[in-house]
């Protein structure tokens, strides 16, 4: 189980190795995603907070990233934050996600992104449940429901 203390060394000294990489050009990424989805992926943008019902589901499931079907998120780690996005306490694996600083907007935070296309999905803070005390702070847009677990 990832803590802070793991995410804080992932995004200063380096990430782990995603299984496999997906590499495209913004011209292929814009013909795959909506405007929206390409805005807050490639873009590093936030969609609106409660703009997606997905906040509110919480039957079985797995998430995956929009842009390249990597599974991210189990839905049995998905909790009510109460902050309008969708949130977890951890991703299915370890090297499904990447971490890094985030000082922008006045703030320092830790981004996530999709370790295997580097999609933009959100943000980790350390103000989530017991045991691990995460937050996954995820945009919607970035993720697909995929399937039953």
């Amino acid at each position: 189980m990832l803590k802070w203390s793991d995410i804080l060394q992932f995004a200063r000294t380096g990430n782990p190795i995603p299984d496999h990489k997906v590499v495209k050009t913004p011209e292929e990424w814009r013909a795959q995603l909506t405007r929206e989805q390409y805005h807050v992926t490639r873009q590093h943008g936030t969609e609106h907070p409660f703009s997606s019902e997905m906040c509110s589901l919480f039957e079985p499931g797995l998430y995956a990233c929009v842009c390249c079907g990597t599974l991210l998120f189990d839905a049995s780690q998905k909790f009510e934050s109460g902050t309008g996005w969708p949130s977890f306490t951890q991703p299915i694996q370890e090297n499904a996600v990447s971490y890094h600083e985030d000082n922008s907007h006045r703030m320092q935070r830790v981004e996530t992104l999709c370790n295997t296309c580097d999609a933009h999905l959100g943000h980790v803070f350390p103000d989530g449940p017991a045991p691990s005390g995460l937050r996954y702070c995820m945009n919607a847009v970035a993720l697909e429901k995929v399937k039953a677990s």
